[in-house]
């Protein structure tokens, strides 16, 4: 790369639809963990019965069935800041306010009305989450949406680590209530960037009817060429590694490493090689293209999985770790990168809120139906026969891209 296009790719990087990609990323992945992970230690620490901190995990219901709800955003506009960022300045508001509200509640003497606020949390975080990806959509050129995505989810895992980790350091300093008002405070970076973003600008004629808000994005989609195909690689461009991730932790214990290994190497040093694989991804996609990516960073994420494999048969050791973590970590932020971008790109401006949510709802399946059978795998079939087994689960996603990636990608596509 010659000195002016790393200085194009520089002023690409840091320019300001690049740095709303982030903000809202941020904003994004802040809120999911409060409901999850630090809830779960204030309930565990207010006494609350472990039945009831299980059954808190429903909660969780809107990030998995938003699509219900996205074609009102679709139909509706609010009048004010436009047909996206309106929707997302009140969902940020009601969301900043629902953190508030989730902060004041008393899980032991009131925990179901804990589990109301909570749930008002999810519902309005995946919201944000619907009008977001919308917005990227519909604000960055097919070329610009591999480093967009990338940055999006690089600023998503920020959040995440300050929701999971800066809260419950907090929390070891002042009570579960004040974390909660602090991380309802940290929206207010999200809500300011949607004041002062710009209005995306589609030029295709939008629903007029919630008839054809819910049913014009399913037809448009089914129309195209290899449709099915393309949900079938969504479902399984990804499984090998979420299978393999899912029984990491009980793996790195059963062969010897100690718990503040895995926090070190696994959580804190992984989360930086994730990041960085991430922006390296979202470069490398706007020099090569999405489709293109889509097949090196597949082969390198099916790869990297044999590393645990390796790591089963020569045992403990920490250099073999955060050389395994490093590569599969890269990877996967490379991978997940190039996925994000790939859902998005195929998406008709008109019902983008619709087809998206539908599409990243679509992804999840494999993190819950692929992930249950994972310990029985790992139990039969030994830790190094399991690791071999997810990567050749990988191997579909793959070959089903054979069917389409051959050509731009360009939306809506004539698939």
């Amino acid at each position: 790369m010659d000195p002016s296009q790393k200085k194009g790719m520089l002023r690409l990087i840091f320019s300001p639809r690049m740095l709303v990609a982030f903000v809202m990323g941020f904003s994004c992945g802040m809120p999911l963990l409060l409901t999850i992970t630090v809830l779960q230690a204030w309930m565990k620490e207010e006494g609350v019965d472990l039945t009831v901190i299980g059954l808190m995990a429903l909660v969780g219901l809107p990030y998995t069935v938003k699509f219900l709800w996205a074609p009102f955003l679709d139909r509706y506009t609010l009048p004010f800041l436009g047909r996206r960022r309106g929707w997302m300045l009140a969902a940020q508001i009601c969301l900043a306010l629902a953190i508030a509200g989730l902060g004041l509640s008393d899980p032991a003497a009131y925990p179901w009305l804990l589990a109301l606020a909570a749930f008002l949390v999810t519902f309005f975080s995946a919201t944000q989450d619907i009008v977001v990806d919308a917005y990227r959509r519909e604000d960055l050129t097919d070329e610009e949406l591999g480093l967009g995505s990338s940055l999006y989810i690089n600023g998503y895992r920020v959040g995440m680590l300050l929701a999971s980790g800066g809260g419950m350091i907090m929390a070891d300093f002042m009570s579960f209530q004040m974390v909660y008002l602090i991380m309802a405070a940290c929206m207010l970076p999200g809500i300011l960037t949607t004041l002062l973003s710009r209005e995306p600008i589609v030029t295709e004629a939008l629903p007029r009817s919630i008839r054809s808000a819910v049913i014009d994005p399913l037809l448009e989609y089914f129309s195209r060429k290899n449709a099915v195909w393309i949900l079938a690689f969504i479902l399984f461009y990804k499984i090998g590694d979420t299978m393999a991730l899912a029984m990491t932790t009980p793996f790195y214990l059963d062969i010897g490493f100690t718990k503040t290994e895995i926090g070190t190497v696994v959580k804190l040093f992984g989360f930086w090689a994730t990041i960085a694989g991430g922006l390296v991804g979202g470069v490398m996609m706007f020099r090569l293209g999405i489709h293109r990516s889509l097949w090196i960073f597949g082969f390198l994420q099916m790869v990297s999985i044999l590393g645990f494999a390796f790591l089963a048969r020569i045992g403990y050791s920490v250099p073999a770790l955060c050389g395994v973590i490093a590569f599969e970590n890269l990877s996967g932020g490379m991978g997940t990168a190039a996925y994000a971008a790939f859902m998005a790109s195929i998406t008709d401006k008109r019902f983008t809120a619709t087809q998206y949510a539908l599409l990243s709802s679509l992804m999840g399946i494999p993190r819950v139906l692929a992930s249950a059978p994972t310990g029985f795998l790992a139990k039969v079939l030994g830790w190094e026969g399991f690791f071999y087994f997810c990567t050749l689960t990988a191997v579909p996603g793959m070959l089903l891209l054979l069917k389409f990636a051959r050509r731009p990608v360009k939306a809506p596509a004539p698939y």
